[in-house]
């Protein structure tokens, strides 16, 4: 199977499984980032960003460097009818869902795409962008 093909038949993935497999690499993301600056377990949890609220947000800093073919999974994601548990606050969940299933579909198709859009949800050393964890303390391993 040719690259095109392969990555043609990972987009027919539900997006929603996309979103599982997103949602695991974006855990092991952050944890691997903030082991490397948290001086416990509680701190380092405290910070990671794997909450919708802050997926939400992270997506939305990172629309405007994304591709077609991203932006196409981005639409599909964000189309998934949320779960019942989710209704509350259905857009904050809608973009975090579609954030996760962009990561999965990276995962999946391109490895150092992957990359260069997780470097991009990175907060600043100064403290200074608008993609911060929750503590709103900037820093880069």
């Amino acid at each position: 199977m040719t690259k095109k093909e392969n990555v043609r038949k990972i987009s027919e993935i539900s997006p929603r499984l996309l979103a599982h497999l997103g949602d695991a690499v974006f855990h092991l993301f952050e944890r691997e980032r903030e082991i490397m600056t948290a001086s416990s377990v509680k701190e380092a949890h405290r910070r990671a960003r794997v909450d919708a609220s802050a997926q939400a947000d992270l997506l939305d800093a990172i629309n405007d460097q994304l591709t077609e073919a991203e932006l196409e999974i981005v639409r599909r994601a964000r189309n998934v009818k949320p779960a019942s548990s989710h209704r509350s606050d259905q857009g904050v969940y809608r973009k975090a869902t579609a954030f996760e299933a962009l990561l999965g579909y990276l995962h999946l198709t391109d490895r150092e795409r992957l990359q260069t859009i997780l470097h991009l949800t990175m907060p600043t050393s100064g403290g200074d962008s608008d993609v911060e964890g929750e503590d709103g303390a900037g820093h880069n391993p």
